[in-house]
């Protein structure tokens, strides 16, 4: 499609004005130009909120000199946001990932403006969103001011993510890689806790992970297995693997037969080339991915999730450490649950059994000021490098006794005489 009439990123931000609620794109789809030219007008503006979920990249924003200028109000909080949101330039609004869109939606979050990054528009002027659908959908369809970095770099990716140009108020060309995060090396504890993930999921499972080493530990576990298929808020590279191997076709699927469903998707280059127009994978609404009724009708939902600390009752923090913000709730209790009503399925809670610095992660009581991310009647399976606690069904005592027998052997007798203090028993 030609004869597009492009603007430079100063121009395109120039008519946000202050007290204007302006949403950004997520994770690798981040407009980092974008971002630099709203907050390179700092001296014009006052009282602009930023709203988003994790974004990768620079947050110059952030910056101590713009008190009053901006503030992001963020629904999952990242590096690049963490000692904002510490410090009070950046404020933390707990939600599920599945309900944020019905904030835009429903008009409880209004938006003035949303920033996105897209693909160049096709023949027929349809441009997608990319790597991260997520909540996107939602801020296109109800800011009063779209503007989009069009990107060559970003992968089109099938699924709901388009977007007609008719609909954006001012295209900016754009010719940057968009951010990368190549997988990291597997420890041999991240080995260990995968192992004993693999041995949980059965064949014809629908899996959903998340990123990290653990997640991809037990990813590259699964070669052997076959007939998965994955409906996950996010993945990342150790899903090309399974896929190239056999082990992941979505044949067992009851929704969206063959695909592989997901809101967003960060990992190296390969894996957004390995999404470029691929029929494979569908990014959609993360209000559809995410719906727990959508989960549940896969068969033998596998939900892989991570936590902070877990207490020996099964009370799960994934989201702080003790009343300092780390992360955010994101879609961990929605898959849990999704995964809970799944017929053969299984919610999984992986976590080393450490801290790098030698403290267990699983305790008598969350630090004072931790969040309960899950409660410990969602929880049925925690996995550490020292084997699975299933707790589905057990009292509390005997969830203690299964919880403390997969901590790390340094901490089991002072879990054991704590546990005893609490339920007078062994």
């Amino acid at each position: 499609m030609t004869d597009l009439n492009y603007v430079t990123a100063a121009e395109a931000v120039q008519n946000i004005q202050s007290g204007e609620r302006v949403f950004l794109h997520s994770a690798a789809a981040t407009p980092q130009l974008l971002v630099d030219a709203l907050t390179a007008r700092g001296d014009e503006l006052r009282s602009v909120e930023l709203v988003s979920i994790h974004t990768e990249g620079s947050a110059p924003y952030l910056d101590q000199r713009y008190e009053g200028v901006f503030h992001l109000n963020t629904f999952f909080v990242g590096a690049n946001t963490r000692a904002a949101v510490g410090n009070g330039m950046a404020s933390y609004v707990p939600v599920f990932l599945s309900e944020i869109p019905k904030l835009f939606r429903s008009g409880i979050m209004p938006l003035d403006v949303a920033m996105v990054q897209v693909s160049p528009p096709d023949k027929h002027g349809y441009c997608s969103v990319g790597v991260s659908v997520d909540i996107t959908n939602a801020a296109i369809e109800t800011a009063r001011h779209v503007i989009a970095q069009v990107n060559a770099n970003m992968p089109r990716v099938h699924g709901n993510g388009i977007i007609h140009v008719s609909a954006i108020d001012a295209l900016v060309e754009c010719n940057e890689p968009i951010f990368e995060l190549p997988p990291p090396a597997p420890t041999p504890t991240d080995e260990k806790i995968g192992g004993f993930i693999a041995g949980l999921v059965e064949d014809g499972a629908t899996l959903q992970t998340g990123i990290g080493g653990v997640p991809d530990a037990a990813l590259r576990a699964l070669r052997g297995h076959r007939n998965l298929g994955m409906h996950s808020e996010m993945f990342s590279d150790g899903v090309m693997e399974l896929v190239a191997c056999g082990a992941l076709n979505g044949h067992n699927k009851k929704r969206q037969w063959g695909k592989i469903v997901s809101g967003f998707c960060i990992g190296s280059r390969a894996l957004y080339d390995f999404v470029d127009d691929n029929p494979m994978i569908e990014m959609r609404d993360i209000s559809y991915v995410n719906d727990t009724s959508v989960i549940r009708t896969n068969p033998k939902v596998t939900a892989i999730n991570s936590a902070l600390e877990v207490d020996i009752t099964g009370q799960v923090c994934a989201d702080s450490l003790g009343s300092r913000q780390y992360s955010g709730v994101g879609g961990q209790v929605d898959f849990i649950r999704g995964a809970a009503l799944s017929e053969g399925g299984k919610p999984i809670i992986a976590l080393n059994s450490i801290t790098s610095k030698g403290q267990s992660r699983i305790v008598t009581q969350l630090k004072p000021g931790a969040s309960v991310t899950t409660s410990r009647a969602h929880v049925h399976y925690v996995v550490t490098e020292y084997g699975v606690a299933y707790l589905y069904g057990k009292s509390l005592r005997k969830r203690a006794s299964a919880l403390i027998a997969i901590a790390h052997p340094d901490h089991r007798e002072q879990l054991e005489r704590d546990a005893f203090g609490i339920f007078h028993r062994h």
